[in-house]
């Protein structure tokens, strides 16, 4: 299992763990080891959002970060130009993420043949054109220079609510999705007119990311992003679908074993405590990392609420593990898989087989995968039917309203 375990790791990292083992140092092997979980739990990812003023940037980096414009966190939004310089807006659960809100193109501050080196392009990893009309000239030569750097763009039509809403009253005989496929093609032609070939166009409404091609443009960016980015940038997603939770679940489960088998490192060390002291230190990171990538710590449930309208206290309600909505501690953890006996065993076996003279340390090895293995399975179930439980009671609102 270890030489499985470090066929995986740096050189680097590799040297530092096996020192760390080697001077049976229980406090340098538990950092050592959560040091080399973080960093995997910590991809960067920079986001451009552009166009011209009063496109609705703002409002979109604020949706898409699960903040409601109100927020004392969120990018100011206005009817005039709000964003004079380049502002980075990290997402609240995950500071790795970050949504960079750039001033509007063709400014006087900002003209369009300096904007892309003007606003530092080489550090974004993709860019979103915002337009709440019509794509013109300036969002064109944007996409064209982007393209000359070998970088992605996509064009993301905004505030199609205001127009549904607009259209439902001017129109005699309403059909939302003529309306949309108008709107669609109205922009697609206007970027084809001005010389770009295939053009896709996500209409979005940044009041509720769950209509119209919000889950479109997920899903695309999901398929060209590279892998590690594409995990960062789905963890950080809105819950906007049961298909959003379950891509999620999905994208945990997959890591499920490599964190078992971190975690199995620890069971190497020849001291007793360090393995149980591992286990329990990587559960509590990983368990952290789940409550927040489905948005059931309390800032963000409270921020659910506020946007929702649906109460904290009734948010709460729904949920029925111990682990959301709280501080997840050593304690905590160890509270609750004690009350599943397996897992219990296995811990406690864990311990005591390492005392067996040869054999002791491999079994120990592989007693702690399986009980880590077993036990963030256990509960990732947990935290993905909290996380549909608590969208099924804010749509049940929304649909009610």
């Amino acid at each position: 299992m270890l030489l499985i375990l470090f066929t995986i790791i740096s050189a680097v990292e590799k040297t530092e763990i096996k020192e760390a083992l080697e001077k049976n140092d229980q406090n340098l092997a538990v950092a050592k080891i959560q040091e080399y979980l973080d960093k995997d739990q910590n991809v960067p990812l920079n986001i451009a959002v552009t166009g011209e003023c009063g496109s609705g940037k703002s409002s979109f980096v604020n949706a898409i970060r699960g903040i409601d414009n109100k927020d004392e966190k969120a990018a100011p939004t206005g009817c005039v130009e709000t964003t004079m310089e380049v502002t980075p807006y990290p997402h609240p659960n995950h500071p790795n993420v970050i949504f960079s809100d750039l001033p509007g193109i063709g400014t006087n501050n900002y003209p369009a043949a300096k904007y892309l080196k003007m606003v530092g392009f080489e550090k974004f990893d993709f860019f979103i054109i915002i337009s709440a009309d019509r794509f013109r000239e300036n969002d064109l030569k944007l996409a064209k220079e982007i393209r000359k750097m070998e970088k992605k763009f996509y064009f993301v039509r905004s505030k199609i609510d205001h127009n549904i809403r607009d259209e439902k009253i001017s129109q005699r005989e309403f059909n939302e999705e003529r309306t949309l496929t108008q709107i669609r093609n109205n922009c697609i032609q206007g970027l084809q007119d001005q010389g770009l070939q295939s053009p896709q166009v996500f209409l979005v409404s940044s009041f509720d990311l769950k209509l119209y091609d919000f889950p479109l443009l997920v899903e695309t960016l999901k398929e060209e992003l590279p892998e590690l980015q594409k995990d960062a940038f789905l963890l950080v997603m809105p819950n906007i679908s049961l298909d959003m939770i379950k891509e999620k679940k999905k994208t945990f489960k997959a890591k499920v074993k490599y964190w078992a088998m971190l975690s199995a490192a620890g069971a190497g060390v020849p001291v007793p405590g360090v393995s149980v002291a591992v286990d329990i230190a990587l559960l509590v990171s990983v368990v952290t990392t789940y409550v927040l990538g489905f948005g059931l710590d309390i800032p963000s449930l409270k921020r659910m609420a506020n946007y929702s309208g649906v109460p904290y206290e009734e948010l709460k309600k729904v949920i029925m593990s111990t682990l959301a909505a709280v501080k997840v501690t050593p304690e905590l953890l160890m509270r609750l898989l004690a009350q599943f006996s397996s897992l219990a065993l296995l811990l406690a076996a864990e311990e005591g087989t390492r005392f067996i003279p040869i054999l002791g340390i491999p079994a120990a090895v592989g007693l702690s995968f399986t009980f880590t293995y077993r036990s963030l399975n256990m509960i990732l179930d947990m935290i993905a039917d909290d996380a549909e439980r608590v969208f099924t009671r804010v749509a049940l609102q929304t649909q009610y309203f």
